[in-house]
């Protein structure tokens, strides 16, 4: 029957007939059989398939095996007397389904750059790299989705396409028509949706909307950000997960971030062991350890003021000052977080100044219950909030950030019908991918980083 290499090398069906597809990695021959490391994607490791020269095809076809060549291979596997591995196949039947030019074929068997895999974005996820970088993200979506699920929230699917502008900063992506002529509506009314449109920078004030209907909601999804950055730490589109959750405060919402980061973090170090060991031996040495200390260690907690007090009390020169009212920069986040705390930490009651309108203003009338959670390694991975419930702090929040509360009616009118305590945060899944991985680079985590001026594929 079809196998899995994964599940033929954790299972050892042996003495058994199988079926395996994959792609060859190498070929040795040697006497009268050939050594073929097959690998179908489903891991790390190959499976030595033995190939006798008594196959009717030894000779016509699978001594003229590549790199890159794929294969059907029946027989049997057995215990293998090899030093590494438990099991390997004796080959009945090797059938080439596809064959790959070796004076072309640029993955040979030699570590290359991420910078120069980046070039041939349909080919790097073939490398054992960035094959398990892709395995690792597809658990760490599963696993988000399980955390959510288990705790009775609903996914959300928040548009694409949005006419609300969440954070404020006017670095959306403009959606509009264009004629065959090169002509542009002229007014917002002939755009295609009767008035301007963009790329969503954030689902969460729609999510906002379900969960003052559902209770606890959330999003995972695509958004995009015209921001001229080419940065290892930015794209111009990457994925979000942002929960909502009615009846929940600034305390709450720490606890359920802390709870999520904690519980993906065990999941993809139990089912990825083998990709983890490779990126803690090759990418990032300690890695395993470093993300085993976030799950082990309870949070630290200061607020904003705190920590600006810590930076300027630091035997440190930064880059960038800091002063009360700045937005901290990713020098100091992680100065925070590596350095002094030498663990995760969650920062709370940011000026109001430097946060988005949606934001509850504290008792103080300075701060807004603002959270973000800095890691090291990476600073921040999470940020969050307490949402303005009140109506007329909320409209008079939005007057002060230059936003016309009538084009945000819709949103105003939560705050007027049956309004509750409510807040939510965003994971940039990225971030996350990169924190988990190792990579210093945060192209190397999405399949098809789109970044100014670069759009493979």
């Amino acid at each position: 029957m079809k196998q899995r290499i994964n599940v033929v090398l954790r299972e050892q069906p042996v003495e058994q007939k199988i079926v395996v597809q994959g792609w060859i990695r190498t070929r040795r021959d040697t006497g009268g059989f050939s050594f073929l490391e097959v690998n179908d994607g489903s891991c790390l490791a190959n499976l030595q398939i033995i190939a006798e020269k008594t196959l009717e095809n030894y000779d016509s076809e699978i001594k003229h095996l590549t790199t890159g060549c794929s294969v059907i291979v029946t027989g049997i596997a057995k215990e293998s007397p090899a030093k590494g591995q438990n099991v390997e196949m004796h080959a009945e039947k090797v059938e080439v389904v596809g064959w790959a030019e070796p004076e072309t074929y640029p993955l040979q068997k030699k570590r290359h750059s991420f910078e120069f895999l980046r070039e041939m974005s349909h080919l790097r996820p073939r490398t054992n790299a960035l094959g398990g970088v892709a395995r690792v993200r597809s658990r760490l979506s599963y696993a988000i989705h399980q955390f959510f699920n288990e705790r009775g929230f609903a996914q959300v699917h928040t548009p694409i396409i949005t006419t609300s502008d969440c954070e404020g900063a006017g670095e959306m992506f403009q959606v509009t028509t264009v004629g065959k002529d090169g002509s542009r509506p002229k007014s917002d009314a002939e755009e295609f949706f009767g008035k301007r449109a963009g790329l969503t920078v954030s689902g969460q004030l729609q999510a906002e909307v379900y969960a003052l209907a559902l209770g606890n909601v959330y999003t995972f999804g695509p958004t995009f950000r015209a921001e001229n950055s080419n940065t290892s730490r930015h794209l111009s589109e990457f994925w979000m997960i942002e929960p909502e959750m009615a009846f929940c405060d600034l305390s709450c919402n720490m606890q359920v971030a802390t709870e999520m980061l904690k519980y993906v973090l065990s999941d993809v170090l139990e089912n990825c062991a083998e990709d983890m060991a490779l990126f803690d031996k090759f990418i990032e040495k300690g890695l395993v350890a470093k993300l085993k200390s976030v799950i082990d260690k309870d949070f630290v907690h200061l607020t904003y003021t705190e920590a600006v007090d810590e930076l300027l009390a630091a035997d440190k020169k930064f880059e960038f000052p800091v002063e009360w009212g700045i937005d901290l920069q990713s020098e100091h986040e992680r100065y925070l977080s590596e350095e002094l705390y030498k663990c995760p930490l969650i920062v709370t009651d940011y000026p109001a100044s430097i946060k988005p309108f949606y934001m509850r203003v504290n008792d103080d009338g300075k701060t807004v219950a603002a959270m973000d959670i800095l890691v090291p390694g990476i600073g921040e991975i999470v940020g969050g909030s307490q949402r303005e419930e009140r109506y007329e702090v909320l409209e008079k929040r939005m007057i002060e950030a230059g936003i016309e509360p009538e084009e945000y009616e819709w949103y105003l009118d939560l705050r007027k019908y049956g309004s509750v305590p409510h807040a939510g945060y965003g994971l940039g899944f990225e971030r996350l991918v990169q924190f988990v991985t190792g990579m210093a680079n945060i192209r190397e985590v999405i399949p098809f980083p789109r970044t100014p001026g670069s759009a493979p594929c």
